[in-house]
């Protein structure tokens, strides 16, 4: 139900129109002056506000500059006397959406509210999908509703507004650049360039062209002049993922350019200025690094200004069957499988697993269960660990007579299932059903095993 608030001294205009506006179908708050509507403006979730001009305490214009910043885009009528056109037209330019003269018609106020509300109601839809359209942006494969993902994005929204400097710690696959892009799109840089560099596996020489750019013949193959990174995020983001590598020389260099925002091409000598959020990342102890020698200590306090941690995925496996939801609706449509579907049983297994790669691990895994699975259905054999499904040379693989050991024509399935099973069980019986031994024995986890167990009806009867 749309919500009206009509502010007017005048009881009798009050009691009129609140009748009018309720048998139409709207819910009717009234007030008797500028001051009591602004409360109920501040308390109640209103569509339109209708108010007379002159009022004691604080007239409809003062109200209409109090409301416009609170609520730029709540819409205001104007109820004026007859000869008030001037006040009405000021009230128009400091932003009502339109004017009535007393006495007006009541058909005519009722489709004025009708229109009022009704773009009003446009309006907060755009930006419903503007807002939705930039989140979706910004937090691209950030998925989960656990406490401390809630934490991670309450600190994207008090960082990002910022220009300062952050850290984003956390294990290799648990999403440092996405949170680097979401700060960035969440900041007043957001129609500037988020620019994005590895500095792991770089040579040193390579790395600093990389970074700052070089001018033509400052080395060999320095065919032309080339812009570094930080040129090309210029007025935007810079976002130096595993800056833990980054060789001791070339750290004095972004120390600088924290410090001065200068710095030189590779074989120049003119300075350049930019204007850079720098935002790094890192899955190592840059404090311990610090202790030994690795890394700048101040450096370190220059990036660190807010630090980020990013949680392990095995710290919040209730997130989990979200990001499985989203990843089989992914690949179903990247590899064209629009039928896609996961077992539930296959979902509760991806729980128990330790994931020690995270979201990129559990990504991977995904996909390539997406694709190799049959019938369109992920099953628990689908998404099966690395340690599990790589193949590694053995001697006794080679020397191994498939033929004298399996019935000819065996469909595979079968001679998996029945190796498979054979060496669960008697690992188990091995190891006393003592679940981690046995895991330990064939090279699984816990988890998988209990998956196994389950499957063949294994037990210590």
């Amino acid at each position: 139900m749309n919500t009206i608030l009509i502010v007017d001294d005048e009881p009798n205009y009050l009691v009129v129109m609140s009748e009018l506006l309720r048998e139409e179908g709207f819910e009717v708050f009234t007030a008797v002056n500028g001051q009591e509507a602004f409360t109920t403006v501040l308390d109640t979730d209103l569509d339109l506000i209708i108010t007379d001009m002159r009022m004691p305490v604080m007239d409809g214009l003062q109200l209409l500059k109090k409301v416009k910043a609170h609520n730029p885009n709540l819409p205001i009528i104007m109820v004026t006397a007859f000869g008030e056109v001037e006040m009405a037209v000021a009230a128009m330019k400091a932003g009502a959406v339109n004017y009535l003269t007393k006495p007006f018609n009541n058909d005519e106020l009722v489709l004025n509210a009708r229109k009022a509300i009704e773009n009003y109601a446009v309006l907060k839809e755009n930006i419903r999908l503007r807002d939705e359209m930039r989140f979706r942006t910004s937090y691209a494969n950030m998925i989960g509703k656990n406490k401390k993902m809630q934490e991670i994005y309450n600190l994207i929204e008090k960082v990002a507004p910022t220009s300062t400097s952050v850290l984003i710690t956390g294990e290799s696959g648990t999403g440092k650049e996405l949170v680097a892009r979401a700060i960035h799109f969440h900041s007043t840089r957001e129609n500037g360039p988020c620019i994005s560099l590895n500095c792991a596996g770089l040579p040193e020489t390579l790395l600093e062209s990389e970074l700052f750019g070089h001018e033509k013949g400052a080395f060999t193959g320095a065919i032309a002049l080339r812009k570094g990174r930080f040129e090309l995020a210029d007025g935007g983001t810079l976002f130096l993922d595993e800056v833990g590598e980054m060789p001791m020389a070339l750290q004095a260099k972004l120390l600088r350019i924290l410090q001065e925002r200068t710095f030189e091409r590779v074989g120049g000598s003119r300075t350049l200025s930019v204007d850079v959020r720098i935002i790094a990342a890192t899955n190592k102890d840059l404090k311990e690094e610090v202790e030994n020698g690795n890394f700048r200590e101040d450096l370190y306090y220059r990036l660190n200004v807010l630090h980020l941690h990013l949680p392990p995925l095995r710290e919040r496996p209730d997130d989990i069957p979200m990001l499985v939801a989203h990843f089989v609706s992914k690949y179903a449509k990247e590899i064209n499988r629009p039928n896609l579907e996961i077992d539930p049983e296959t979902v509760r297994f991806l729980t128990t697993l330790p994931w020690e790669g995270n979201v990129r691990e559990l990504e991977n895994t995904i996909e390539r269960a997406a694709i190799l699975c049959t019938d369109n259905l992920i099953k628990p054999d689908d998404v099966q660990p690395d340690t599990v499904n790589g193949y590694v040379s053995s001697q006794w693989m080679d020397d191994f007579d498939f033929e004298q050991a399996i019935p000819p024509n065996t469909p595979l399935p079968d001679v998996l299932h029945a190796i498979e099973k054979k060496m669960v069980r008697n690992a188990l019986k091995k190891a006393d059903f003592v679940q981690t031994r046995a895991a330990d024995s064939l090279g699984i986890t816990k988890s998988l095993l209990q998956y196994k167990i389950k499957k063949y009806g294994l037990s210590k009867k």
